[in-house]
């Protein structure tokens, strides 16, 4: 079920990680080190992977590389979005896989890639399809984000939210799936993807959508996914309930786990971007949801009824 774990997400992005506090990421890299070391005592030969960097930056890659911060990793991954975020075009994508594999060894993973239909749906339609012409075969995992728009009543995982304008409300749009669940037009050339593509999804503490979530990917052929636990989270009511439900639902997928977010409580800063005070507590979290997890067997689970498709 577990197919790897991925220690944090976007380290280099301020939106998940405080340059503030930690300026040349000496903290993140020995979090991630403590952390490696813990889920290796764990399960030896489970894949670990370096949380998905954005911007595709292969200078921190070096940073890393030089801290040691991958001497005990066994894959890197990149987050791209040239048509929504990124100041790059999309034709640029093989270029920018190439030069994170010029400074490591380790595999390149796509942990994350997408576009928002923010503009237009046809965008995203032919984003979607542009896409998996520039990276096919290109990288050992491609994982497109995401299955569904993000509710609007919800809010994005970010710092500085409405001040990033547009920016910011293409969070709301990266979806194949409306937030009601009907499908939008890049559905149709996403499901032309798999099995080569996966998918990104994160499902928030007691997601209403899972179980539809779980029915959509299995019509559409989804064989592998990234999704998260968070080690904030974990310090919510009844939090283990809500992991195991999670865990289970999605049994009959490779998953790749990620774990990150810092609990306010126990951050150098009162904010999930915040450096733990403790770094042992972080090795501590995946270690046990890595002990809890990964050695689970796969069990049949009954699917919700999906609304038919014209496609397929």
């Amino acid at each position: 079920m577990i197919e790897a774990v991925m220690l944090w997400n976007e380290p280099n992005n301020k939106s998940h990680w405080d340059p503030e506090i930690d300026p040349d990421w000496f903290l993140f890299g020995e979090m991630v080190k403590q952390a490696s070391r813990a889920i290796r005592a764990e399960a030896p030969d489970l894949p670990q992977v370096l949380g998905g960097i954005s911007p595709i930056d292969p200078v921190f890659m070096q940073h890393m590389q030089a801290r040691g911060v991958l001497d005990g990793l066994d894959a890197v991954a990149v987050h791209g979005f040239p048509l929504d975020w990124n100041l790059w075009p999309i034709h640029d994508w093989p270029q920018k896989i190439a030069e994170i594999r010029a400074v490591t060894h380790l595999p390149v993973w796509v942990s994350e890639v997408g576009v928002s239909s923010f503009g237009a749906e046809e965008v995203q339609a032919w984003g979607c399809r542009r896409t998996a012409e520039l990276l096919r075969g290109q990288a050992p995992r491609i994982h497109w984000y995401s299955l569904y728009d993000l509710p609007r009543e919800w809010e994005a995982t970010t710092r500085h939210r409405e001040a990033e304008g547009s920016s910011y409300y293409r969070h709301f749009h990266m979806g194949l799936l409306r937030q009601d669940g009907t499908p939008k037009l890049a559905l149709e050339e996403f499901a032309r993807c798999t099995p080569d593509f996966g998918l990104c999804q994160w499902f928030h503490y007691q997601d209403h959508r899972l179980d539809e979530a779980v029915a959509w990917m299995k019509r559409l052929g989804v064989t592998y996914l990234r999704t998260g636990l968070s080690w904030a989270d974990s310090f919510r009511p009844d939090a283990l309930d809500w992991f195991d439900r999670q865990m289970t639902a999605l049994q009959d997928f490779k998953v790749t786990v990620t774990f990150c977010f810092t609990p306010e409580h126990r951050g150098i800063a009162a904010h999930h971007t915040s450096p733990p005070l403790v770094r042992e507590e972080f090795a501590e979290f995946c270690a046990a949801m890595v002990r809890r997890y990964a050695d689970r067997q796969p069990v049949q689970v009954e699917a919700l009824p999906v609304p038919e498709m014209p496609f397929l």
